[in-house]
């Protein structure tokens, strides 16, 4: 009985225990996981610090690619890493990543790029249902004190709503706010998140090389020249630069820097590309040419030959050629009305039309050029009597491949005067009609010189007669060639037939 008794004793205290623990553990406390909080193990991060080698080839086209070469530790199998350091115009679906020993056995699994930056009400819209840190400055005796409550933030939608104590209060009620920590999906700079899946040997000590490339928007470069005429106007001295300007949103330091000219084509803008800011120029000046051209492509490639930094918000100049004793021409040229037949012929009076003013000259070897020049914008000085270069006018000039002739438009003749006018016109038919025209050309300066006059002319077309020489220059165009003495005047008139 005794015995029984005893074992049943023992029995009923081990299930007495069990029954405790159990109740135990359905008591304790469990702290529920908040959205905002990295259920996920913690990530590598990667850094500019990182950073073993960086290239850039910028395209005339606002868009740039980026080959970020970056000392890594690559664990086995499915691991995250965190990339930091990369523009806020970037592209992320261009995002390419391939490690240099092993480039078949490294992939990118998943990507997410955050760029939900952190501000100050961000932060505060993360922290709703929270406890944060109120601060308040009081005065006391003429000094400050700063006053600590403990507050719940239960809304922000339309302003702040708290719990402090036993009390809701709205509104902004402190000078500042204490955060505990940075929630885990606010970032204080855009970042690359990624699961990367390596199947090649893990990492040594020293890391392995990945290669990062990726498009990013907000980063441009166009060239600017100096064209320097002499005072006799046969030759001129060219310098040309290459204006690199960086508003991506991060700083490019040491880089091997490409240039691309050409139009390239560009399925649709490049995403997330954020507002221009305001830039400061710096000039780094040469002797020589810095660039080295080759053709690429469609295009053409230019290497800078020594590495570059250029902070964001920023442009940089660095040359790109020099070249002296350039032959050029200057001519002046008169371009008639376009629909001339639509136009108001001024009521008996002539039309008054610009002369304007041009240089041109061959980029070709024999002038000491002969490389491709990239569009730009040329601006021209000419020599005043005193050898002080004065500015005269600038042009817009296309890519132009060697061999071919630059033509620069500095602007209209003060001395050269040009008049047109309609003297004549006689319908033939429904569909034919007989037009004069007499454009009158007057020299202020104190040397002759000769105007290109150029006449639009539509449909069918012949020139009945005309006391100059004329040519045709295209189907729509007639040209001629008029000297004027200096002090003196000259006068062109032609007939015209059109059918249409």
């Amino acid at each position: 009985m005794n015995a029984d008794f005893a074992h049943y004793a023992a029995k009923f205290a081990l299930v007495s225990l069990a029954l405790l623990f159990m109740l135990a553990a359905v008591a304790r406390p469990v702290r529920a996981a908040r959205p905002d909080e990295k259920q996920s193990p913690s990530a590598a991060v990667s850094t500019q610090k990182d950073n073993v080698d960086l290239s850039l080839t910028v395209y005339n086209s606002n868009l740039a690619l980026v080959r970020d070469v970056r000392r890594m530790y690559l664990q086995p199998g499915a691991f995250l890493v965190r990339f930091e350091d990369i523009p806020s115009s970037i592209n992320s679906a261009s995002v390419q990543l391939r490690s240099l020993a092993n480039p078949a056995q490294l992939r990118i699994v998943e990507q997410n790029y955050e760029y939900d930056q952190l501000d100050p009400q961000k932060l505060l819209q993360m922290y709703v249902g929270r406890e944060i840190t109120l601060v308040q400055r009081e005065q006391q005796g003429g000094s400050t004190k700063w006053v600590q409550t403990k507050a719940v933030l239960l809304a922000d939608t339309n302003g702040p709503v708290w719990r402090i104590g036993n009390e809701v209060v709205t509104g902004s009620v402190a000078d500042a706010y204490r955060f505990p920590d940075l929630p885990a999906n606010l970032y204080s700079k855009p970042t690359l998140l990624w699961t990367l899946d390596n199947h090649g040997p893990t990492s040594n000590s020293n890391g392995q090389r990945v290669e990062v490339s990726y498009l990013t928007g907000n980063i441009n470069w166009n060239a600017d020249y100096a064209l320097t005429v002499s005072e006799s106007e046969k030759n001129a001295a060219l310098q040309g630069w290459v204006t690199l300007t960086n508003n991506s949103g991060i700083a490019y330091d040491s880089a091997k820097l490409q240039l691309v000219a050409g139009q390239i084509h560009q399925a649709a803008p490049v995403q997330r590309i954020m507002p221009m800011m305001a830039m400061a120029a710096k000039a780094e000046s040469a002797a020589a040419p810095e660039f080295q051209q080759q053709a690429f492509s469609e295009y053409h490639l230019y290497t800078l030959s020594q590495r570059t930094s250029i902070a964001n918000n920023d442009s940089e100049q660095i040359s790109l050629l020099a070249a002296a004793n350039i032959p050029v021409e200057k001519y002046l040229e008169v371009d008639g009305q376009p629909y001339y037949y639509r136009n108001p012929q001024g009521i008996g009076n002539a039309i008054p039309e610009p002369v304007q003013v041009f240089y041109r000259f061959k980029n070709d070897e024999s002038s000491g050029l002969g490389m491709p020049l990239p569009g730009g914008t040329m601006r021209v000085y000419q020599n005043d009597a005193n050898g002080a270069a004065e500015f005269i006018g600038e042009d817009a000039i296309e890519h132009t491949p060697k061999g071919e002739t630059v033509r620069v438009n500095v602007g209209d003749a003060f001395d050269v005067v040009c008049e047109r006018k309609e003297i004549d016109y006689k319908r033939l038919s429904n569909n034919a009609a007989e037009m004069e025209y007499q454009i009158t050309l007057r020299n202020h300066k104190e040397s002759a010189v000769t105007v290109e006059a150029r006449e639009p002319v539509g449909g069918t077309w012949e020139v009945e007669d005309s006391n100059y020489k004329w040519t045709k220059l295209d189907a729509n165009t007639i040209g001629f060639e008029i000297p004027v003495e200096k002090d003196g005047s000259a006068t062109l008139d032609y007939r015209v037939r059109v059918k249409w």
